[in-house]
């Protein structure tokens, strides 16, 4: 038949269109999860597992480790869904966010919080029943601190950056006590690595966009001349505390000197970087910094992990 050959073209046409609209929704779904946020955090949260494990390489719960970083991927993933539907209206006025899946009216605001709190709950879930309740509740209250003290507080008051970095750097608790099943001294060692490293990382983004987030209404940085001050003394104060936290832990023998030097040294480079962006106060300082702090952190975690073994 002549008419067959033209048949078979619109078929496949359609199948065509099928699958890329489904390879597009699942790519909004995966863009809903923050991946690059989840990145760092899964790196955190197993240099943080392998920091408390006692046992040795060769008995190493590979298993429990596995099923850490899933649940725990799972609750930083909803946070992340269930952020942009808090924030649709707000990122819609962004540049930098305005693309979102919610913001942009790719997703439904409704299935975002069904898939939000789905992925919430059964991360939660998971990490009670496979890894260690203790692991699960710190989880918990990371979500909570996130979604209804921090997100909120960012349309408030410049001190957002401060509540928001308590619930950024319980990744480590959660992947160190679900190794261990409790906390000690270089638990909060990891925790203050992770802590202070916010501060400058995320100063860099505001500073970067601080156009855009005064556009739509977040107060992540004071108005008028107290700007650039309040940006310069939220870099430089917890750079100086990353500083004095690899000096502390270098002075108390926690793991090989060598390498515990080395975290140091990364440190003190760091600070190089945050000091550069406070005096310079350009956008292109800001992006530099923005980048050696993504680099800065895992370096640092696989230093002292590796100091440990």
């Amino acid at each position: 038949m002549a008419t067959e050959p033209v048949l078979a073209a619109f078929q496949l046409t359609a199948l065509q269109r099928r699958h890329s609209v489904r390879s597009y929704v699942l790519s909004d779904y995966w863009e809903l999860t923050k991946p690059e946020v989840n990145f760092l955090i899964a790196i955190t949260t197993v240099a943080a597992f392998c920091m408390g494990s006692p046992k040795p390489f060769v008995h190493f719960p590979w298993f429990l480790l596995l099923n850490t970083l899933l649940g725990t991927v799972l609750v930083a993933s909803g946070a992340g869904a269930l952020n942009q539907l808090i924030e649709r209206k707000f990122d819609a006025q962004m540049r930098r966010t305005s693309r979102r899946p919610i913001a942009a009216g790719r997703i439904e605001p409704s299935r975002a919080l069904v898939f939000g709190t789905l992925l919430s709950l059964t991360g939660v879930l998971y990490l009670a029943l496979a890894v260690r309740p203790a692991a699960s509740l710190l989880a918990l209250l990371t979500l909570t601190a996130y979604l209804f003290f921090y997100t909120p507080l960012k349309r408030r008051t410049p001190l957002c950056t401060l509540v928001g970095a308590f619930p950024g750097a319980m990744p480590v608790l959660i992947g160190y006590v679900a190794a261990i099943g409790t906390l000690d001294s270089k638990a909060w060692l990891l925790f203050a690595i992770l802590f202070f490293w916010q501060f400058p990382h995320f100063m860099a983004i505001a500073w970067m966009y601080r156009e855009d987030y005064a556009r739509a209404g977040y107060e992540v940085l004071p108005p008028g001349r107290e700007k650039a001050r309040f940006m310069g003394w939220q870099s430089v104060l917890p750079a100086l505390a990353l500083v004095a936290v690899a000096v502390t832990a270098l002075a108390l023998g926690h793991g090989n000197p060598v390498l515990m030097a080395g975290t140091l040294l990364l440190s003190l480079g760091f600070l190089y970087f945050v000091a550069r962006l406070a005096l310079v106060r350009s956008s292109q300082s800001a992006r530099r910094l923005l980048l050696v702090s993504i680099l800065y952190l895992p370096l640092v975690f696989l230093l002292v992990v590796l100091a440990k073994v």
